[in-house]
């Protein structure tokens, strides 16, 4: 799995399995290593494994195999409270019947801290998250965004290496979320605090991260950072769980150096990037990105692959334009162009040539 080496890791999975009745495997050998100060993201749908991962970490579940080892100790064994790690839950987990300010102080009493440290530091983690004003107060006199933020300072008031957050903006609405992410990834850059982050939502995840591990099924489909997920998916789950995408099925006819020509269900007979096939003859399902496809015949590159598409609708978005044709039998295909004053508009029924890079259409398992 890609990352730094095991020696340099400041989080290490390794060979991680966990099973809750001992027959079906939740994770399934997770070798995954973090240097210090990284922000990853567990990235993937419910039930992918993401969640339990984080869980294991933090020691509230324990792991079947394997080890876990943080700053190169194992602490398989060591329990949640002697770890040293920073959690944030999308509940926010505050006590009510105290101030701000007293859940802040409550986990430095915990770790014995005396009280004038204990003040200098729920002052300052306040300031960090720009809630100095609302030390006296009461979760339930704060809003949700509020609230979340006393949660992120609370994680960081004893100056944890490693925070880990579960879906910690999942209740929030949009624009707010939005804010709170940047802030977010801001101070974890900014205080070089090594963060595991949870989420199902992708924008979130691409967003934020230094580098995401897309779940599912218990296991990583592929770790990178946003933009090689996003421009080279390894295999067809992650293209289509990052981002929009248009797939295609068809069989490889012939693999030549880094292009394969694929025949289509339709029968149309295109190029693409051979990823994930290997000989002809095999199933494969190309994809290709919505903003990667152009209609405007001057803005065709050399060398640019043409399809005969009809247009089932166009969709005037304000920033971008959203077109929907039919192209090789499927309904559904997308493109996404920016909102220009040479952008053609279109109508229903008509017909248009479309193209693209080879390299820019991928093909991967079927």
């Amino acid at each position: 799995m890609a990352g730094s080496s095991a020696n340099d890791a400041f989080v290490a999975f390794e060979r991680v399995q966990k099973s809750y009745d001992g027959e079906t495997l939740v994770v399934k050998d997770l070798n995954l290593t973090m240097p210090k100060g990284e922000f990853l993201t567990m990235l993937g749908p419910s039930g992918s494994g993401k969640t339990t991962c984080l869980m294991m970490l933090a020691g509230f579940e324990t792991a079947t195999h394997g080890e876990i080892l943080l700053d190169g100790k194992p602490i398989n064994n060591i329990p949640p409270h002697k770890r040293g790690i920073g959690m944030v839950f999308q509940n926010y987990a505050l006590f009510p019947h105290m101030t701000v300010a007293e859940n802040l102080s409550f986990p430095l009493e915990v770790r014995k801290i005396g009280k004038s440290e204990r003040e200098e530091k729920v002052r300052r983690a306040l300031d960090m998250v720009q809630m100095g004003k609302f030390d006296g107060r009461r979760p339930a006199q704060l809003s949700g965004g509020q609230q979340q933020r006393i949660a992120l300072a609370r994680a960081l008031v004893f100056e944890p290496e490693l925070v880990l957050m579960d879906e910690p903006l999942g209740a929030l609405d949009k624009q707010l979320r939005e804010t709170l992410q940047f802030e977010i990834t801001r101070l974890a850059h900014n205080l070089g605090i090594t963060t595991v982050y949870v989420t199902h939502d992708q924008t979130e995840a691409l967003t934020m991260s230094d580098r995401v591990a897309v779940f599912d099924d218990g296991r990583i489909q592929q770790l990178a950072p946003p933009d090689v997920l996003y421009e080279q998916p390894q295999n067809s789950f992650v293209a289509q769980f990052i981002g929009e995408n248009n797939t295609m099925d068809g069989v490889v006819q012939e693999i030549k150096g880094d292009t394969c020509i694929v025949k289509l269900d339709g029968g149309e007979v295109i190029d693409a990037k051979p990823v994930n096939v290997s000989k002809p003859g095999e199933r494969t399902r190309v994809s290709i990105r919505p903003e990667r496809v152009e209609f405007n015949k001057d803005r065709l590159k050399p060398g640019a692959h043409t399809l005969k598409a009809e247009v089932m609708e166009f969709i005037y978005m304000g920033d971008i334009f959203r077109t929907r044709l039919r192209v090789a039998g499927n309904d559904e295909f997308i493109v996404k162009t920016r909102n220009a004053p040479d952008q053609v508009r279109l109508r229903p029924g008509q017909q248009i040539d479309i193209g693209w890079l080879p390299q820019d259409c991928r093909a991967l398992d079927a």
